[in-house]
């Protein structure tokens, strides 16, 4: 770049979209960060965004703040607040004055008109900068890859990992890939094969067929040494869109013959494969039973499926509460996501003790349930995570309060959905995990890696928003199998095409 510092402008606009509640996620979920302040807050974070700072900073690139905008999975977003953010991120777009544009997008975000949020973002940020300025992105690997963003982009990456121990890695990749770009070392050309959608659970990428698949990628990978990448895309299983499924891409260093036939193999294999993709839960009364067991060594952390917020679903469902409240003396901490429960319980104060419905404000399926219980702590919410995944990111939970109720049981009350997938989730309201049989987070794999050694990962069968069941999807554009009648598909390869080799 004639001597002087490459330029690069990040950000970040992460949201995995479920359509299947019927409320919309506007700008009261989203965390916002603009200009130098997206810098900063993700420098040392467990994040694809973390991982683009780290490695441009380390190759003494100037790093340029855009905007971060980033909520927890939930509901659609509301068309009005993606708009203002995409028209904020072209605006800035505009002005030009950087060599490169690294983006941390989930992949897997809706709005009520735009299933494909981030090539709509895409499209809008290529129109601003035009052909010129390359563009890299790193995703989650359940996106929903669409040809838009490999169109407006020149590198589009995922993490490779399930639970995410990689966006770190990810993110740095983008930022490698972008230099050699700009170096003129790379003529990126992307092969993708899909399959139809296939309705996936064992989604575990260090066991199960998905090891095996991943596995296949990188020896095909390693044997040739102008393949740059190769993702593999899972899709999130609640987004709605024409010709979703799993897929494959391979990215080269300018055309390479034998790509096709690569990325075809291996999305081959999801569908040689489709019924190993059979998660293997246990019931409530399974779990607590475990729970329950003295001879123990740690606490059984429950994963609630059926209300995963992790896969958008709203936090609220009390089935696991109902249960354990008719086993007198079993000692656990349940989140549920009820901002009138928690107004309830601060007007009363800390100390206070409060009868109150709570559960099944947002879920139609569920009904509340009345308890009675102490106010044990309150607070605004807010804490840092320990990781490793997502670690030393802020979270936010909105107004939180801590009942203890009178069965032993605590529960932990939210106004903002969490994952709680992270140890700090309950430590920071102070809640002694140690000290519990049990716990339920609202996370299906990454609570595995963040619980290592303090709690044994138990995968539970709940009804809920979060886990599909027959017929739950209403299917106005996507068919999946084997809930749709689906053909065995003609995989065949598609190449995208940016840049000539110099």
């Amino acid at each position: 770049m004639n001597g002087r510092k490459i330029r690069l402008l990040i950000g970040r606009m992460s949201h995995e979209s479920n359509s299947l509640p019927d409320f919309r996620t506007d700008g009261s979920w989203f965390t916002e960060y603009r200009g130098e302040a997206v810098i900063e807050q993700a420098k040392g974070t467990g994040s694809t965004l973390g991982g683009i700072v780290k490695r441009a900073q380390a190759m003494g690139f100037e790093t340029i703040g855009s905007i971060d905008v980033v909520a927890p999975a939930s509901a659609l977003v509301d068309d009005g607040y993606y708009a203002r953010i995409r028209a904020e991120f072209a605006e800035r777009a505009k002005r030009r004055d950087f060599d490169a544009i690294a983006l941390d997008l989930h992949g897997a975000m809706g709005t009520d008109s735009i299933p494909d949020a981030e090539g709509d973002l895409l499209a809008a940020l290529r129109d601003a900068v035009g052909p010129g300025i390359p563009i890299g992105v790193g995703l989650d690997l359940h996106a929903h890859l669409t040809p838009k963003m490999l169109e407006k982009a020149e590198i589009v990456i995922a993490c490779k990992e399930n639970p995410h121990t990689d966006t770190v890695e990810c993110g740095e990749k983008v930022v490698e890939l972008l230099a050699q770009i700009l170096a003129g070392r790379l003529a990126p050309v992307s092969t993708v094969a899909r399959v139809p959608m296939i309705l996936m659970g064992n989604g575990d990428t260090f066991a199960g067929p998905l090891q095996q698949i991943h596995s296949l990628a990188r020896s095909l990978a390693e044997a040739h040494c102008e393949i740059h990448d190769i993702s593999i895309y899972n899709v999130n299983r609640f987004t709605d869109d024409f010709d979703m499924g799993q897929c494959v891409v391979v990215l080269s260093n300018g055309p390479l013959h034998q790509a096709a036939e690569i990325a075809e193999n291996i999305a081959a294999e999801f569908w040689h494969r489709r019924e190993e993709f059979r998660d293997l839960l246990i019931t409530v009364d399974q779990a607590l039973d475990l729970a329950a067991n003295p001879r123990k060594a740690i606490p059984v952390a429950l994963a609630d499926m059926g209300d995963r917020v992790a896969a958008g679903a709203p936090g609220d469902s009390p089935i696991i509460l109902k249960a354990a409240l008719a086993r007198p003396g079993l000692r656990g901490a349940i989140p549920i996501t009820d901002p009138a429960a928690v107004a309830k319980a601060r007007a009363a104060g800390v100390s206070a003790d409060i009868v109150v419905d709570v559960g099944g404000t947002m879920t139609p399926i569920f009904d509340s349930v009345t308890v009675r219980g102490k106010v044990r702590n309150l607070s605004d919410g807010v804490f840092i995570a320990a990781g490793p995944i997502e670690g030393g990111i802020r979270n936010e939970m909105g107004d939180t309060a801590v009942l203890d109720l009178e069965n032993g049981l605590l529960l932990l009350l939210t106004s903002r959905p969490n994952y709680a997938m992270d140890p700090q989730t309950f430590e920071s309201q102070g809640i002694s995990i140690a000290a519990q049989d049990f716990l339920v987070v609202k996370s299906g794999y990454h609570f595995k890696v963040n619980f290592d050694g303090l709690a044994e990962p138990l995968t539970v069968a709940t009804p809920g928003l979060g886990y599909p069941f027959p017929g739950y999807h209403p299917g106005k554009r996507a068919r999946f199998y084997p809930e749709h009648d689906v053909s065995e598909p003609n995989i065949k390869a598609i190449t995208f095409t940016h840049r000539e080799p110099q």
